[in-house]
């Protein structure tokens, strides 16, 4: 098995967050490692696709992400 692109982890986490954020650690050790693959810092994410669309729920995201190592910016 290949192991995912930057989009592929972060449709795998949308769809993780959709299942009430199951195997969401796996989800973003595979994003770290595919930022680290690709050689980017930071993923970016839409916020129509999250679960809680507001100010509270992004930075609530950001900082459960960064405590794992992965930098999260939002689209706009």
């Amino acid at each position: 098995m290949s192991e995912p692109t930057v989009s592929e982890a972060i449709e795998n986490i949308y769809a993780s967050l959709k299942l009430d954020n199951a195997d969401i650690d796996r989800h973003i050790a595979s994003l770290k490692l595919a930022l680290a693959r690709e050689g980017t810092k930071e993923a970016v994410f839409d916020p129509s696709k999250l679960a809680q669309n507001n100010r509270s729920g992004r930075k609530m995201m950001q900082a459960y992400f960064r405590q794992r190592g992965v930098s999260v910016k939002f689209s706009a």
